[in-house]
């Protein structure tokens, strides 16, 4: 069942100012007045209404998955928390400092794809297709656009977190909400994200019935897949465990927007989990590290070792204030969306049309989904 919202209700006068300047915003972008571009190339954008914690990287990167065989897929973030300014395409030496944390993560695993960032959408946009960038970009994923209602998508993909459902929730700063629900009517697609694995048809129904989904939407349900757990140093990795049982100690290093469905997997393996949280996009400082070898040096188990996030990994991987040895004992976990009630197939049909009917093709032939 979905969980109560923890809501700041002394910030709830706040919040209606906002909400207001958010609909006069919404409304002058409905009239005319503020002018969305369209552009001669597919796009799909994935957004939410809320403050993260959506998965929004997790779906990204299945609809890269899926389509990266066919087509020449680019993703376009806004790179938050980076360092620098304007439009940047990731090479191979371009680092997570200069990317952000999840860019690098979806280009370090689908190297063949396209990735950039521009906080300016439409001009990221137009250097993605310009004929410069080799191979020609067939197809563009915008990352967490829904709001930069100055490009107008030709797919809108809305996510919503089970785990905090926004019909519940409430606008910035006494909620989480950037926009009104009312908003959720933008999207061609609304994915409730994050749900649990056995997920009944009545609740689905249920929380159909709160999103108020028109027939014009398409309406699906997915929850994450955990693989196997990798050492963020293979060439150390030997003679350390490589599954946790109920005997392992798990130090759970993360720098996420919520980490409740990680530690729920982690606790149907063991108990002793010691969790070092850190805000967001957090950048790991020297005293961060040495908290971490403190907590991981409290623990007499003989079987203990420290996971993260791949979202985390890519700062961990090439950190030079992190020590040798805390690095050789870190693994990640990996994530994959799955979608519920077997509608993966119909998922992925409804992306492969959509591009099928847009993408310039260059001679190419479409696709069957």
């Amino acid at each position: 069942m979905v969980r109560r919202v923890r809501l700041v209700w002394w910030l709830y006068p706040v919040s209606l100012i906002y909400g207001i300047v958010v609909r006069v915003r919404n409304w002058m972008f409905d009239c005319g007045i503020l002018h969305e571009q369209t552009f001669d190339v597919p796009i799909i954008s994935v957004g939410n209404l809320t403050v993260g914690g959506t998965g929004k990287t997790p779906h990204t990167e299945y609809i890269v998955g899926i389509l990266q065989e066919r087509y020449q897929v680019a993703v376009l973030s806004r790179g938050y928390k980076r360092a620098g300014k304007g439009f940047l395409l990731a090479r191979r030496d371009t680092t997570v400092g200069q990317l952000g944390d999840e860019p690098m993560q979806m280009k370090l695993k689908y190297p063949g794809a396209h990735v950039a960032v521009d906080a300016d959408r439409c001009h990221g946009i137009s250097q993605l297709c310009r004929k410069m960038v080799y191979p020609r970009t067939d197809v563009i994923v915008l990352d967490d656009a829904y709001q930069h209602r100055y490009v107008k998508p030709g797919l809108n993909l809305l996510l919503v977190n089970y785990n905090r459902f926004i019909t519940k929730d409430l606008l910035i700063p006494a909620g989480r909400l950037r926009e009104p629900v009312s908003e959720t009517r933008r999207a061609d697609v609304v994915v409730v994200t994050k749900c649990p694995r056995h997920l009944s048809p009545a609740e689905a129904n249920m929380l159909r019935a709160w999103l108020k989904i028109p027939t014009y939407q398409h309406l699906f349900f997915s929850t994450y897949r955990y693989g196997a757990i990798v050492p963020l140093c293979p060439d150390g990795a030997t003679q350390r465990p490589l599954a946790i049982d109920a005997d392992t100690d798990v130090v759970l290093l993360t720098g996420i927007a919520s980490a409740r469905q990680l530690k729920e997997h982690l606790l149907t393996m063991t108990t002793r989990i010691h969790h070092l949280r850190f805000p967001d996009h957090h950048n790991y400082s020297t005293n961060d590290f040495h908290k971490l070898g403190a907590m991981f040096g409290r623990l007499s188990s003989s079987k203990k070792i420290i996971l993260t996030t791949e979202k985390d990994a890519v700062k961990l991987a090439t950190h030079p204030l992190l020590p040798e040895p805390l690095r050789q004992q870190i693994w990640i976990q990996p994530v994959e969306v799955e979608f519920l009630f077997d509608k993966a197939s119909d998922f992925d049909k409804l992306i492969f049309n959509y591009v099928n009917q847009h993408v310039r093709y260059f001679g190419l032939t479409p696709i069957q989904p």
